[in-house]
């Protein structure tokens, strides 16, 4: 018998010993932090919007220019080389980038055929671009967990988030709320929801004209529904198993419910003016997080 399952946050104390460290969001934090900055390391081309002006997040020291007032000199950096220079601080308008990192029960799994459970390949995506944005001038935050940040610590400060965040793995839709004009949405999610939820959260945030992008993870089992003889399914999130005793006579019309969803989803994106890009896990993680990347310096244009 065949057996699938979705990895549940009810599950943080794993009755098989081998699958203890895949729900340790704590202990593999550390490694996908990691495996985030190699991959953003392969991202170039994002031209933000970083300028000087009103703001608190300090951007860079330069030379004081003649004419400029003494009361904006830095004296304590002056005086390390006798120059004297200016602190400036980054412009802080309305240009924001939100990410938004789809923790729920179903993005727990992973099957053999996957490089990475679908939440760690998200939150490896999420996080490349995000260090990726911040080089490129951007300023990003997660819907609900933090604000926007110029950081150069942002994969830091969005772990730490995450991991404080008690019930983001009961969330299986971003927040309700339009975004700012000017702002940008990244969602990461496999969308296995109801497509009409979706499609409102997606409508509700682009109601200003905020822009968006929606990366949607995916296991290769998932997409071909392999299966043949008796199966068992399971659905952590609503609590339901289902013993199936032909499971290769639903591939087909598992496959054209699939599509439908699927377009249902494509068709609320091309709706709101944003962009679908399909990532499965048995593909490098730097696959998703160009494509994504490349979108957003697109949309920039030539000047940034």
């Amino acid at each position: 018998m065949l057996r699938t399952r979705v990895l549940g946050p009810a599950e943080r104390q794993p009755a098989q010993p081998v699958l203890k460290a895949s729900l340790d969001l704590a202990a593999r934090l550390p490694r996908l932090v990691l495996e985030a900055r190699r991959v953003s390391a392969s991202v170039h081309g994002i031209h933000g919007r970083r300028r000087s002006g009103p703001g608190e997040t300090f951007w860079q020291y330069r030379p004081l220019v003649a004419g400029e007032s003494a009361s904006r000199i830095d004296w304590r950096r002056s005086a390390r080389d006798g120059h004297l220079f200016v602190r400036e601080r980054e412009w802080e308008a309305s240009h924001a980038i939100w990410l938004w990192i789809d923790r729920s029960a179903s993005m727990g799994f992973s099957s053999s055929l996957a490089l990475a459970s679908k939440v760690d390949r998200a939150l490896v995506a999420g996080f490349a671009l995000a260090e990726a944005l911040v080089e490129g001038g951007e300023r990003v935050g997660h819907m609900g967990l933090t604000r926007a940040l110029a950081s150069r610590r942002i994969v830091e400060s969005l772990a730490q988030a995450i991991l404080a965040d008690r019930h983001g793995g009961d969330a299986d839709l971003p927040p309700d709320q339009p975004l700012p004009r000017l702002a940008e949405a990244i969602l990461i999610t496999d969308a296995l929801t109801p497509a009409e939820g979706l499609a409102r959260r997606i409508a509700t945030m682009a109601s200003s004209g905020a822009k968006g992008h929606l990366l949607l993870i995916v296991d290769p089992i998932e997409e071909t529904f392999p299966f043949s003889g008796q199966a068992e399914l399971f659905d952590l999130e609503d609590g339901l198993s289902l013993r199936v005793g032909d499971a290769g006579a639903w591939g087909e019309e598992y496959r054209q419910r699939l599509q439908a969803h699927r377009d249902a989803i494509r068709e609320a994106c091309r709706h709101a003016g944003w962009t679908l890009t399909l990532h499965r896990t048995d593909r490098p993680a730097s696959e998703g997080v160009l494509r994504i990347a490349s979108l957003i310096a697109a949309s920039r244009g030539p000047g940034g």
